[in-house]
């Protein structure tokens, strides 16, 4: 995932989003009467799927259109960052290549998993490149490859990978385009 300062550039846009989006994919169902909660009152984190513009919007078009339904990490990047592994129930606002958000996500299961058993289900999941286990295999080779040597790590068939699912709660497929303002919901 890239990094977020892109995404701390379009900060109004992205708490925007989050007001229109948290409605519209029924985050704060009960909020008349409970109040929002915890989960309807807080904006989820903001980032993008790789580390350019370009995948980032590629990315972001699969999410749209229902086609990428996974992301994959290596374990070491997540323990290296000192960020905590995706929980079931996450939320999370995926954003262009700029930073400007597009997706509100919800995982619906984390695993991690041995690199060489991961599967074509997720390569297919994931939905870049081909879809195929071959095609998955050699992009994370060539991608994860040098970022585990710089951590001081190599890629294995052993390398411990966490597998996200999620869901695409907002902008839903049929949905007119997602909004980028309350006024405009």
């Amino acid at each position: 995932m890239t990094d977020d300062a892109a995404a701390s550039t379009h900060a109004d846009e992205v708490l925007e989003f989050w007001e229109v989006a948290r409605v519209r994919a029924g985050v704060v169902r009960f909020a008349s009467v409970l109040g929002p909660g915890v989960p309807g009152s807080l904006v989820p984190p903001s980032w993008a799927f790789g580390d350019d513009p370009a995948l980032a919007d590629a990315a972001l078009a699969l999410v749209l259109d229902g086609t990428k339904t996974a992301t994959s990490t290596a374990l070491a990047e997540f323990e290296h960052a000192d960020e905590p592994l995706p929980v079931t129930g996450d939320l999370a606002i995926v954003t262009d290549g700029a930073g400007r958000p597009g997706a509100l996500i919800r995982t619906t299961r984390v695993e991690t998993v041995p690199f060489g058993e991961v599967d074509g289900e997720v390569a297919a999941a994931e939905a870049e490149g081909d879809g195929t286990l071959a095609s998955w295999r050699a992009e994370r080779e060539g991608s994860w490859g040098p970022v585990l040597e710089a951590l001081g790590a190599v890629l294995t068939d052993a390398t411990p990978v966490v597998v996200e699912r999620f869901e695409l709660l907002y902008p839903r497929p049929g949905d007119r385009a997602a909004p980028t303002t309350p006024s405009e919901a």
